[in-house]
């Protein structure tokens, strides 16, 4: 199960992170920064299979592929942004892990635009 190994290695690079932090402080950062992109590295294959499912999903329900696309970019922008966010929090950078996490924010509801735009007119087609 790939979620042991996860706990494993969070519990691992976390424990060392302590106690390297009282000593060296910047290879504690580095290890923190490390572990979370092994970490991030060993569920990207779960990602893929997501985005295999969604797309099938799309297909089946004759969803246009471009809105399949723009969710799919939301949902990266998302995950970028928190694991960003979290790593700069880490680093005792909250002030700019807060800056990270709007330029997500802000980046996201830039891509959801055409879906809007599709239910707006969707929606008074329908009323209309």
């Amino acid at each position: 199960m790939e979620i042991v190994k996860i706990v494993g290695l969070g519990l691992v690079a976390g424990t060392l992170a302590i106690l390297l932090r009282q000593e060296k402080p910047v290879f504690a950062t580095l290890l923190s920064l490390a572990a979370g992109a092994l970490i991030l590295f060993l569920v990207l294959e779960r990602v893929a299979g997501i985005a295999d499912v969604l797309q099938d999903l799309a297909v089946r329900a004759n969803v246009d592929g471009l809105y399949l696309g723009i969710v799919l970019k939301v949902i990266g922008v998302a995950f970028l942004a928190e694991f960003a966010g979290q790593v700069l929090r880490d680093a005792g950078e909250s002030s700019i892990a807060s800056k990270v996490e709007l330029g997500g924010k802000i980046i996201i509801v830039v891509l959801a635009i055409p879906i809007v735009a599709a239910i707006l007119q969707t929606l008074t087609s329908m009323l209309g």
